[in-house]
C-alpha cells in the first residue's frame, strides 16, 4: 500500500491506519507482569544492557492494575488527545510470549474483549521466545483478531548482538519472523541505529537484510542511555561518541531509502522518560528529529525505496 506523500516521503503508521480504518487509531499500552528470558536466565541474565528494569515497557501501564484497569485509565488518557479512535492492545513491557501456553490464552483471550473498538492486538517479544504451540495459538488467535507480532532484532551483526547481551542469533530471529508468517501474523522488526562500534554501513546492513525477510513494519529506534542500565553505568563511567542529530538524520534516511517500499514505517525515533534519560539530550524533541529526517528527504528529492529500487532494476536489467 503506497502512503507515501508530498509530506512525507515514507510509508508512515499514521496514514496507514487511516486509510485502513477512516479513523485515529492508537496503542493503549499494556503490562501483563512478564519477565524476559533474558534476565531470569532462560537463555541468559542480566537482560539487554540497554533495557530499563521496566522492560521497554517505560510507558505501559502498572502491572499491578487489572488489564481492564490498565486499559480504561489509558483510554481515558489518549481521549484528551483525540475525542474519536479505534484501540490496539499493545502489550509492550518485556517479552510477552515468555509464559507457558495456558497462561498466555488467559491473558490474550481476555485483551481480544477488552473493547469492541480493538482492531488489533499487538504482541512484543523475543525470536527466541516463540515456541510452535505459541505460534500456533497465535495463528488461531489471529483468526479471530487480527494479531500483529513485534520483534526485536536491534541489529544483524552478531559481534555488536553479544555486546549487548541480545543471548539470540540471526537464524532464530529470521526463523521466527518466517514461522509467524506461516500463520499469516503481521511481523514489526525493531532496530537501534548508534549501538556501540556500529558504523553507518552496518546499519545500512541491517536494513538490507530485512528487505530479504516478509515482514511487514519497522520501528527504528535511536540508542537511549537511561539511568540504571548497564549500557547506561558504562556510558558514565567512560564516555563514548554517540550519534548526533545529523549523523542520526542522515543514517535513518539512508535507511529509508534501502527499504522496501512496501514496509510500514511505525516509527523513525523514539523517547525515553525524561527523568531517566542520560544522553543523547536530542532525543527529547523526537518531533524535531521526525521534521528533520522529512526536511532532509525533500531536500534530497529521496523517497522510501528509491535506492532498493534502483538497485534491483539494475540487477534485473544485466
Amino acid at each position: 500500500m503506497d502512503l507515501i506523500t508530498a509530506e512525507k516521503h515514507y510509508n508512515t503508521l499514521n496514514n496507514y491506519y487511516r486509510k485502513k480504518y477512516n479513523k485515529k487509531v492508537f496503542k493503549i499500552a499494556l503490562n501483563a507482569g512478564f519477565t524476559c528470558p533474558n534476565i531470569d536466565g532462560t537463555v541468559a541474565s542480566g537482560g539487554c544492557t540497554f533495557c530499563s528494569w521496566m522492560g521497554s515497557g517505560d510507558f505501559a501501564g502498572d502491572k499491578h492494575d487489572p488489564l481492564k484497569v490498565q486499559f480504561e485509565k489509558i483510554k481515558e488518557v489518549m481521549h484528551h488527545k483525540w475525542s474519536d479512535g479505534a484501540y490496539i492492545a499493545y502489550f509492550q513491557a518485556n517479552t510477552n510470549t515468555h509464559a507457558p501456553l495456558p497462561k498466555l490464552k488467559e491473558i490474550y483471550e481476555e485483551a481480544i474483549n477488552l473493547d469492541p473498538n480493538i482492531v488489533l492486538v499487538s504482541i512484543a517479544t523475543r525470536p527466541d521466545s516463540l515456541p510452535q504451540d505459541v505460534v500456533d495459538y497465535l495463528g488461531e488467535l489471529n483468526t479471530r483478531k487480527p494479531i500483529q507480532v513485534e520483534l526485536g532484532l536491534q541489529t544483524i551483526h552478531q559481534s555488536t548482538s553479544d555486546l549487548i547481551n541480545r543471548a539470540h542469533d540471526l537464524p532464530t530471529f529470521d526463523d521466527a519472523v518466517r514461522r509467524l508468517r506461516e500463520k499469516n501474523i503481521d511481523v514489526v522488526v525493531h532496530i537501534i541505529n548508534g549501538l556501540p562500534t556500529e558504523t553507518k554501513e552496518m546499519m545500512i546492513e541491517t536494513v538490507k537484510h530485512i528487505n530479504t525477510l516478509d515482514v511487514q513494519g519497522i520501528k527504528i529506534h535511536m540508542l537511549h542511555l537511561m539511568e540504571k542500565t548497564k549500557i547506561g553505568y558504562e556510558y558514565l563511567k567512560n564516555p563514548w561518541h554517540l550519534l548526533t542529530l545529523d549523523e542520526y538524520v542522515d543514517i535513518t534516511v539512508n535507511q529509508l531509502r534501502w527499504l522496501r517500499k512496501d514496509i510500514i514505517v511505525h516509527r523513525v525515533t523514539g523517547d525515553a522518560p525524561e527523568e531517566m534519560l542520560i544522553a543523547p539530550t536530542w532525543t527529547k524533541k523526537k518531533f524535531v528529529v521526525s521534521n528533520e529526517i522529512d526536511k532532509l528527504m525533500r531536500t534530497l528529492n529521496a523517497y522510501q525505496g528509491d535506492f532498493y529500487e534502483k538497485e534491483n532494476s539494475n540487477w534485473f536489467s544485466t
